[in-house]
């Protein structure tokens, strides 16, 4: 009886790489989702702003959205919020930046002494450039 060395043949080493390309196409679909979905949720607050023609996009680095809708009712970016909690907010914003630009979003239907209360509690808090957000006249028909 013979006996060899007994040789074991080299398994196969652990792979200590990690595959990427499931990962890179994971976050390629969020991507597209994100870049799908981000001018859906610009406004849920539905409002029939005024039209003009001269009105043009602000290039504002930093700004807030407030909105009054066809009720009176104040909005912080889409959230209702009292008037209590809106000059909270607006003298937070202004001790961050005073250069903050307020967006002003109001229904046309809303009297001009709900928007000018407004324009108050901003500028009682600190905030003075205040935009007023109209939409683009429709083009005349030929």
């Amino acid at each position: 009886m013979a006996f060899g060395r007994l040789q074991r043949s080299p398994s196969a080493q652990p792979m200590s790489d990690i595959n990427m390309t499931p990962l890179i196409d994971v976050m390629l679909v969020l991507l597209v989702i994100f870049m799908i979905t981000a001018p859906l949720m610009t406004s849920s607050l539905k409002l029939d702003l005024p039209r003009t023609e001269g009105a043009k996009p602000t290039d504002a680095p930093q700004f807030v959205t407030l909105a009054i809708d066809p009720q009176g009712r104040f909005f912080w970016g889409d959230e209702p919020v009292s008037i209590e909690t809106l000059r909270v907010r607006v003298r937070e914003a202004a001790l961050r930046n005073p250069a903050t630009e307020v967006q002003l979003r109001a229904d046309k239907s809303v009297t001009y002494g709900r928007v000018a209360e407004l324009i108050g509690v901003v500028q009682e808090g600190g905030l003075s450039r205040v935009g007023f957000v109209t939409e683009a006249a429709p083009e005349p028909a030929r």
